[in-house]
């Protein structure tokens, strides 16, 4: 991948992960569109960021999906690259709970379908370009889960497999498939606890290893920091039990010790 002379959607660009991304890229004079359903949370990241562009998106809605490729492709005709980065992590009780599934049904909508739906709805478009570039933000717990988030980490182990089968499905196109896996990292994906927690890693941090790697020609197929490879290995290396161990041990909700 190219990280100069793109145009590149990024959903859930109004905070975390995705504004950084979104900031990194605009930084290196790519054309950014950001997409979210929160219209302030975009307009105070464009207004931070003069000539970024963002878009409104509701990635739980099929119809609401299929219209806004359209009309993002329409605005925006050089569109080469995807960033699937929406996504809601909801911690899950059970025991407390066992028959609300709620929860588990919002999850599985906004990280799991809301990337196939739209990965499906702008590939056409995306292999009509001399180079395109999707890229599926998951997460380490996506290869270890955290026991208390079942199904958020279940949706990421999802996403990781269906960008490994369509890597080996595009092979031969000029649509490319990345991965960017996150360790924990500050943001407020978890809440005001997650943001401020000193366990998890700055985010300016992890955006600026993240913009590293990325620059490594070949561009890796994943793009693991530091901090996330224990997770991202734990199998391969023999220490998954030891690490679902020490998740296990882990809460950052306060009515939960």
């Amino acid at each position: 991948m190219k990280l100069t002379n793109n145009t590149i959607l990024i959903t859930g660009g109004g905070s975390g992960i995705g504004r950084g991304l979104a900031e990194a890229f605009h930084a290196l004079g790519n054309r950014v569109i950001i997409a979210g359903r929160r219209q302030h949370a975009l307009a105070e990241v464009t207004d931070a960021n003069p000539g970024m562009a963002s878009v409104t998106l509701d990635i739980t809605n099929p119809a609401a999906i299929r219209s806004f490729a359209k009309e993002v492709t329409e605005l925006h005709p050089t569109l080469n690259v995807l960033i699937n980065n929406a996504g809601i992590s909801r911690l899950e009780y059970l025991k407390d709970k066992p028959e609300d599934s709620t929860k588990a049904e919002e999850m599985i909508t906004t990280n799991l379908l809301g990337p196939i739906r739209l990965t499906t709805a702008l590939l056409p478009h995306l292999r009509k370009q001399t180079r395109s570039t999707i890229i599926n933000v998951t997460s380490g717990l996506g290869f270890v889960p955290l026991p208390i988030a079942p199904t958020y980490s279940a949706t990421k182990a999802a996403l990781h497999s269906y960008t490994e089968s369509l890597r080996v499905q595009f092979k031969d196109t000029p649509v490319e498939f990345l991965e960017i896996i996150p360790p924990y990292v500050q943001t407020e994906l978890g809440g005001q606890a997650q943001a401020a927690d000193p366990r998890a890693m700055p985010l300016k941090e992890y955006i600026a290893e993240t913009m590293q790697i990325l620059k490594t020609q070949p561009t890796p197929a994943e793009i693991n920091v530091e901090k996330v490879k224990f997770l991202r290995f734990a199998e391969a290396t023999g220490n998954f039990d030891k690490a679902l161990q020490m998740l296990g041990q882990m809460t950052i909700d306060p009515s939960h010790p």
